[in-house]
């Protein structure tokens, strides 16, 4: 599919249906009206109290106060994984086109409120690992970017993800403030956490988990043979095998506790999207978290 068929199908499928469902509340999405949070520093002796940012406070532990701008256009950035895992889908999208789809309604959704999209594609096909595309506005411009997440190919090498060094080069990037989707599904090591709580202090981060099911719940299908699309490693599994059924529930479940842990621990909402779930009711769910996170703040 094009990316400017997928743009019309998203146009009338979904982004129709969330301007009727959120009748134009589009703060439940997207941070402010008026004044916007600009900046996070160290609190000084004329600050006023009321500018305490107490959540980061309680994190490092040192007063921190929140600056503000008379300014609703930010720049909108989209970290996009594009490692060997997001080719999986075991029914009728991968995770590669779950991603496309929230791109491409998140990014239609805030260029209507004037703000800039750019992206940081990680791709280990990619010369450098990482590819990247300037903030910009426009039609144009977001159709490129889904073309470039629907065409570029993916590594055949073993790799592993390096969503950490992907998570510093964000942080040495963007330098004003910014609404950032990290959209992953996070398979890998666990050692990006202290990364991602240096991007969600200085923007507004979300993270967007990507998954398929049959990775939470493993079918029962007989002998299977799997082969791990970043490591190329194989493995022949009876998945009709209860002791072995068990022990994979045990590494799902303490895997799912991780990364709950180390999302707030870095303090950032996370979004979760599965490749069977209706798009529109995923991202309402999106909605009331935010809704939620503007009481707290």
């Amino acid at each position: 599919m094009s990316a400017e068929v997928l743009l019309q199908q998203l146009e009338w499928t979904v982004i129709r249906r969330l301007d009727g469902l959120l009748q134009g509340d589009h703060r439940t999405l997207f941070r402010g009206s008026g004044l916007e949070l600009a900046d996070l520093r160290e609190y000084q002796a004329h600050d006023d109290v009321r500018h305490i940012d107490w959540n980061v406070t309680a994190r490092m532990q040192t007063p921190f106060v929140r600056e503000h701008q008379e300014d609703r256009e930010i720049n909108a950035w989209f970290l996009l994984d594009l490692s060997g895992s997001m080719d999986f889908g075991s029914a009728e999208f991968s995770k590669r086109d779950v991603m496309m789809r929230f791109v491409g309604v998140m990014a239609k959704l805030l260029m209507k409120r004037g703000n800039r999209i750019g992206a940081l594609v990680l791709n280990p096909a990619e010369p450098e690992g990482i590819k990247y595309i300037p903030a910009r506005m426009h039609r144009r411009h977001l159709l490129h970017l889904l073309h470039v997440l629907a065409y570029s190919p993916t590594t055949q090498k073993a790799h592993q993800t390096q969503l950490n060094d992907w998570l510093k080069k964000a942080n040495g990037l963007f330098k004003r403030r910014s609404t950032v989707f990290v959209v992953s599904d996070f398979m890998g090591v666990f050692n990006w956490a202290s990364e991602l709580s240096a991007l969600g202090r200085r923007h507004d981060t979300v993270a967007v988990r990507l998954f398929d099911p049959a990775e939470i719940n493993l079918p029962k299908a007989g002998l299977m043979l799997l082969k791990d699309s970043e490591t190329s490693e194989q493995l022949l599994l009876d998945t009709t095998n209860q002791k072995f059924r068990s022990r994979y529930v045990q590494m799902v479940e303490k895997r799912e506790q991780q990364l709950a842990a180390l999302f707030a621990q870095a303090g950032v909402d996370a979004l979760e999207l599965s490749t069977d779930e209706d798009f529109a009711a995923a991202l309402m769910r999106f909605s009331e978290l935010r809704k939620r996170r503007l009481w707290r703040a």
